[in-house]
């Protein structure tokens, strides 16, 4: 379902850039066109303020492992988007993780008083609960994401829904 877009919203931008990453990679071999998905999701409308959640890795493969990830999060960052950063963590038995949900949905909620509409960028159905409590307040939820990796319910639930993979030539980079 979507729902209408007017100039007059103001819009938070919140990204989950390890799930985006790892669907562009693992369902098209691309990388994703950040500036293109902001700039389709803002769609005229005013930006109140707008985040990329990343994993420092060091040595780990990354978004753009030919120029190093300091010059991604550069990028970002001269594209207007905040980083909110996290080191890596590696345990004992080798088991990685990497997760933003709880820091993400914090900071959706502290900043949804000052907008109109949330623009999630992930496809993780662990927001379904942040989308649901941001609409019982009086938000517009707009989910961008990959069908094929997102979350069914976190598609239905949004307001609306954009499929970044029906327009990968806009949407994605080639490697």
């Amino acid at each position: 379902m979507a729902s209408p877009r007017h100039k007059a919203q103001r819009v938070a931008i919140f990204i989950d850039v390890q799930n985006l990453y790892h669907s562009a990679k693992h369902l098209f071999k691309a990388r994703v066109n950040f500036e293109n998905l902001v700039k389709d999701a803002l769609a005229g409308r005013e930006l109140v303020r707008m985040f990329a959640y990343v994993v420092k890795s060091e040595g780990i493969e990354t978004e753009r492992p030919a120029v190093g990830e300091s010059a991604f999060f550069e990028a970002l960052t001269g594209l207007g988007i905040e980083l909110r950063m996290k080191d890596l963590l590696i345990y004992a038995g080798g088991s990685k993780k990497a997760d933003w949900d709880v820091g993400l949905a914090v900071d959706a909620i502290r900043l949804s008083p000052s907008v109109d509409t949330i623009v999630l960028m992930t496809g993780d159905g662990d927001f379904i609960p942040l989308v649901e409590y941001l609409q019982a307040h009086g938000k517009q939820v707009e989910v961008y994401a990959f069908s094929k990796s997102a979350s069914g319910k976190l598609k239905e639930t949004a307001d609306m829904f954009v499929d970044i993979a029906e327009r990968p030539r806009f949407f994605l980079i080639k490697k």
